[in-house]
């Protein structure tokens, strides 16, 4: 009997943990709520500082954690055959999960059905959108994908570059055969991602002041009118499917495979909000691997597999939002859909999501990029614009969420090939 409570004793004291973690993100977010809404120049000035610099931080670590990953496990299991599998399982739950939250998106609009803007409205919202968005075109975004030298991807951020880069060395190393320099270098990457994961932790560690900071700063915001614009039943549409994928679809994913939705929900509670604050699925991947291994207990050789690639290609939030603003900004272009139509534009959305990078505001560029190759009104970009914080917020946590469904769920398909 005492060996069972022995055994059990450092799992009563992580759920403990755990427990006394969830209440101090929740404690610091009702914090930074109300410090929001005071209204104190000084102290919204603060808030942002220490938002920002966590911020940078996370997205320092990302660029790193994204290469080392991916080189590591496919130079390690790169020859196995698990590495075909993960990979499999991983794109199949990534485009499946992804077409239905663009689905539920098309369904909602279908019968929400938001209308036409005023004339007046769109032209004017036409000065509110960036310049130098309207010049990229999505020729332009597939070709910065493959890099010219080695340096640019890391300056740029440039994920899918960045993947592409990993990819390839992970596979170099994976077919050397063994030799002395062969283990040196992987002995120097591999000490390299214990040192990422050290920092990592030490900021996870200390993540409550900067939830506290980043609920401030959004507080601010809403009560300083950001989010006044009243688009209505569009909203309504992105947020109601949003809300739909993350807490009935997504879970039903979840269930199909024999996994809690609720207990996987509240272990992966600490990337969720991360992501929701920092509006970047890049910038949130060191603390949603650590969160899966440590929390989730995802294998690492998946976890440092899948999660660097779906925060690439597995972006529900992104496809919902390109499929109904496009047909919302067409619509209001004068084009009339057809139902072939709408699902040939799902196809699209799709697509144009996998392709999408994990930072702020990309879905938002994809969008105008394709509505700008349309000819159709993009003056009603420039009347998102304003509401697209709350929106981004939104659509990252919940590709977060995904990501760490996708995950999970090859981890078990994985465990029962195993088994």
């Amino acid at each position: 009997m005492n060996k069972v409570n022995q055994d059990n004793a450092p799992a009563t004291q992580n759920i403990v943990k755990n427990r006394r973690q969830l209440v101090l993100w929740i404690g610091a977010l009702a914090v930074g709520a109300v410090l929001g809404t005071l209204g104190l120049h000084g102290l919204d000035a603060l808030m942002t500082f220490v938002a920002t610099v966590y911020t940078r931080l996370f997205q320092f670590l990302a660029v790193p954690t994204i290469v080392l990953a991916i080189t590591t496990t496919l130079a390690s299991i790169g020859t196995q055959k698990d590495t075909g599998r993960i990979f499999r399982h991983a794109v199949t739950y990534t485009l499946l999960t992804t077409i239905a939250a663009a689905a539920v998106g098309l369904i909602l609009y279908l019968l929400i059905r938001p209308g036409n803007l005023p004339a007046q409205m769109v032209a004017g919202g036409q000065g509110a959108i960036p310049k130098t968005l309207g010049g990229e075109t999505y020729y332009d975004h597939i070709l910065a994908v493959v890099p010219n030298n080695l340096v640019q991807p890391f300056l740029e951020a440039n994920v899918l570059s960045l993947l592409l880069v990993a990819a390839a060395v992970g596979i170099a190393l994976a077919k050397m055969p063994v030799s002395p320099r062969r283990d040196t270098v992987m002995n120097l990457l591999l000490g390299l991602q214990d040192i990422l994961f050290m920092l990592i932790r030490a900021l996870i560690w200390a993540l409550p002041l900067g939830i506290l900071a980043f609920a401030a700063q959004l507080s601010a915001q809403v009560s300083a009118g950001v989010v006044a614009d009243s688009l209505g039943r569009y909203i309504a549409v992105i947020l109601g499917g949003n809300v739909l994928q993350f807490f009935v679809v997504l879970p039903l994913f979840l269930l199909a495979r024999g996994i809690n939705p609720v207990r996987h929900l509240g272990r992966m509670l600490p990337a969720v909000l991360m992501a929701f604050f920092t509006k970047s699925s890049a910038a949130t991947l060191p603390v949603t691997m650590d969160t899966a291994e440590k929390r989730a207990g995802v294998a690492p050789k998946v976890s440092r597999f899948v999660l660097p690639i779906c925060t690439t290609i597995n972006m529900n939030g992104c496809a919902a939002f390109i499929l109904v603003t496009s047909l919302f900004v067409m619509q209001n272009g004068g084009t009339h859909f057809t139902l072939p139509m709408m699902l040939l534009w799902l196809v699209i959305a799709v697509i144009s999501a996998i392709g999408n990078a994990g930072v702020p505001m990309g879905c938002y560029f994809l969008t105008l990029s394709l509505m700008t190759g349309q000819g159709a009104p993009v003056g009603i970009m420039g009347i998102i614009l304003p509401i697209y914080t709350i929106i981004d917020m939104v659509e990252t946590a919940e590709n977060v969420w995904s990501d760490s469904c996708v995950a999970a769920m090859t981890d078990k398909d994985l465990r029962r090939v195993t088994h």
